[in-house]
Formats: structure tokens, C-alpha cells, sequence
């Protein structure tokens, strides 16, 4: 509802304020912007289901890869090798053909009757986004796996713990705190990276972008548009990431100390 305030009221009124222009017009930038912001939930969409199957991808590449598993380690190593060596728009359509070829060999294997006209876009989507998303950030996962402790490790062992006890209590809580703010910046990347997704024939906000570009020739206009949005939607995920990261932020011993002896005097 509230996309809906910008384009009545007062906005029209705030946009009405600037010059149409004929070589350039800075109210062509702004009355786009309603319109823009419509197809703000797709790119969030494609965003947060990158992210989140992509970030459970990197956990499983970086286990792969610290405990050199046997069979899995080298596919996995020549797998995220392909994807970090491929451009992400090769792969969008990598996965927007293959899927559906790949059913449809199934389909003919197995008599199965799946509907593959019935899977929408943004799954292929959504797909490629998450696998190149978990080639790069299984190398920061490692990385923050790795620098945990070993005495920690250790001490968690003496205590009798599983090693998927170890890993959900001891590891992971310690590596997120070191990859976190690696993580954020690549969400940033990745919601920009949302805009490729047109290729496969999915109306995001850049998408949108160049419909109202086509439909009066302001195309400059209308870039300059998507890209305040897209500037504003990564200032907020970038303080959002700031206040996670404080948020899980681990007080050194002089610090603590500090804090008791402050709370001391206050007593």
C-alpha cells in the first residue's frame, strides 16, 4: 500500500516541482520511481532465496572441502572451480535451459508427467543465483571455520560433545561472527546481481526499468531511476549488517572488565 502513496498526493506534487526537459529530464528520474518500486519484492525474492539456499550450499562445500571428504571433495573442488571461472549470466542460462531439459529426459525415462511449463522462471532463477552465490562464499565460510579456536574445539571434545554438537555450538556461533560482515557485502552483491535476471525473462526492478525506458525513449532517465533504488536498498541491507554484526559482536576480557567495574561504580 505504501508503494501506492508515492504516486498520488504529495509525490505527484514533489515531482511536478521538476523540469521536464528536453535533452534530459530529472522528472522522467523520479515519476519512474513508483513504478520501479513495484517489482522491489521479485528482486527481494531472488534475493533472500539466493541467499538462503546458497548459504546452506557454502556450508556444505566448506565441510566438503576442511575434511577432504573422499568421492565428494574433488567433484566438489572441480563444481565451485566452474562456477567461480563462469560468468553468472552463462549460468542463469545454464539452469534456465537445463532444468528443463534435464525433466524433461526424466519425464521420458521414468514416464513421470511433470509439468515443466508449470515451474516459474524465478526458480531457475533462484537456482543459479544460489549456486554461484555458495562458490564464493564456501571460501569465507572456510576461512571463519578454520580460525576457530582449537583449544575451543578441544574442550568442547573433553566435554563428551558429537561432532555435530561441536559444529552447532562451538564452530558455527564462533565463524559467524568472523564471516558476517564478508556475508553482508555479498548480499549487497547479490541483490544487484538480481538485475540479470530479465535474461530469463523475469520482471524485476531493472526489468522495469527498461519497459518505461521503451515506452518513451528516456532510457538514461529511467537507469538513473533504478539505480537510486538500487543504491537505497543497499544502504539499508549495509546498516542492517551493521547492527547484526554488533549484535553478535564477542566483548574482549578488557572490555568486560571494564563494563563490571563501570557497573561497580555505578552501585
Amino acid at each position: 500500500m505504501s508503494l501506492y502513496v508515492l504516486s498520488t498526493g504529495w509525490y505527484d506534487n514533489f515531482v511536478a516541482l521538476f523540469p521536464e526537459g528536453k535533452l534530459f529530464s530529472w522528472r522522467s528520474v523520479f515519476d519512474a520511481i513508483p513504478s520501479i518500486l513495484e517489482k522491489l519484492p521479485t528482486t527481494l525474492l531472488l534475493t533472500l532465496g539466493g541467499s538462503v539456499f546458497g548459504l546452506i550450499l557454502a556450508m556444505l562445500f566448506a565441510i566438503v572441502k576442511i575434511n577432504r571428504v573422499k568421492v565428494l571433495y574433488p567433484i566438489q573442488a572441480a563444481f565451485v572451480s566452474f562456477l567461480r571461472g563462469t560468468p553468472i549470466l552463462v549460468q542463469l542460462m545454464l539452469t534456465y535451459y537445463g532444468i528443463p531439459l534435464a525433466l524433461k529426459a526424466l519425464n521420458q525415462k521414468t514416464g513421470l508427467e511433470l509439468n515443466i511449463n508449470a515451474i516459474p522462471a524465478s526458480v531457475f532463477a533462484i537456482t543459479a543465483f544460489a549456486f554461484n552465490e555458495a562458490a564464493y562464499t564456501s571460501e569465507t565460510i572456510r576461512a571463519a571455520i578454520q580460525s576457530v579456536s582449537a583449544g575451543e574445539i578441544e574442550a568442547a571434545k573433553s566435554l563428551g560433545m558429537t561432532n555435530a554438537q561441536i559444529y552447532r555450538r562451538v564452530i558455527i556461533p564462533n565463524a559467524a561472527v568472523v564471516a558476517t560482515p564478508t556475508l553482508i557485502n555479498t548480499l549487497i552483491g547479490l541483490t544487484k546481481g538480481t538485475s540479470l535476471a530479465f535474461n530469463a525473462g523475469i520482471v524485476e526492478m531493472f526489468a522495469q526499468a527498461q519497459i518505461l525506458g521503451g515506452s518513451d525513449y528516456r532510457y538514461f532517465e529511467r537507469f538513473i531511476s533504478v539505480a537510486l533504488v538500487y543504491w537505497a536498498v543497499s544502504i539499508v541491507i549495509e546498516q542492517v549488517g551493521r547492527l547484526i554484526e554488533k549484535k553478535m559482536e564477542i566483548a574482549s576480557p578488557a572490555n568486560i572488565v571494564q563494563d563490571t567495574a563501570v557497573e561497580g561504580g555505578v552501585r
